[in-house]
């Protein structure tokens, strides 16, 4: 027998955490900056067959004061390098970044010396996001995995602990290439452990 079968019907418990984190998730308001293509895509989400208003992001605020999501569209030279961080200094906390396409994410096909090897880099990244350019549906899912983060995240002292966890979490994590195989991964033509180097 629990307090919520004492309780008359229509009252809900929470937390503060999770009331603050579902009204930060249906009002996120992103910043515009598109860089290349991956904007067109950006740009044809807010539009009428995808319709990022359902979620509450209809308003793309010119004014990085009044944003709270930069997505990071395209690619970053080095010298857009410097306004990127200071539009990102410019938003109010709390705020998040997502890296969209390839380019923002790695530096994409362009590996030289103008444009930035990812968006990392400059500003703290939440979400990558994959492709080139990714589809519409492709960023309404990062979206949407970004609303997830956001409700169920801390606030105050529990959120300063929670990113000193995943900060520690990230410097303890191997590299990829000097994690160890799998022996069961299968590629076309047989398992890794099979192949023999040549």
């Amino acid at each position: 027998m629990g307090l919520e079968e004492k309780l008359p019907s229509g009252v809900l418990l929470t937390t503060v955490e999770g009331v603050a984190g579902y009204m930060r998730k249906a009002s996120l308001w992103p910043a515009t900056f598109g860089l290349a293509c991956c904007a067109i895509e950006m740009m044809t989400s807010g539009g009428p067959k995808y319709d990022l208003a359902r979620f509450g992001m209809e308003v793309f605020r010119a004014s990085p004061r009044q944003a709270d999501l930069m997505i990071v569209a395209g690619r970053v030279s080095q010298k857009m390098a410097p306004v990127l961080r200071q539009i990102y200094d410019q938003m109010p906390e709390p705020k998040w970044v997502l890296a969209m396409g390839v380019c923002a994410s790695s530096g994409g096909m362009f590996n030289n010396y103008a444009i930035v090897q990812g968006v990392d880099h400059i500003v703290p990244v939440d979400i990558y996001l994959p492709g080139c350019p990714p589809r519409p549906e492709m960023l309404i899912d990062a979206i949407l995995k970004l609303h997830d983060r956001i409700q169920h995240g801390s606030l105050g002292a529990n959120a300063e602990e929670e990113v000193v966890e995943n900060e520690n979490a990230a410097l303890r994590a191997l590299p990829l290439i000097e994690q160890p195989l799998d022996p069961s991964t299968s590629i076309a033509h047989g398992s890794l452990a099979d192949r023999s180097v040549r």
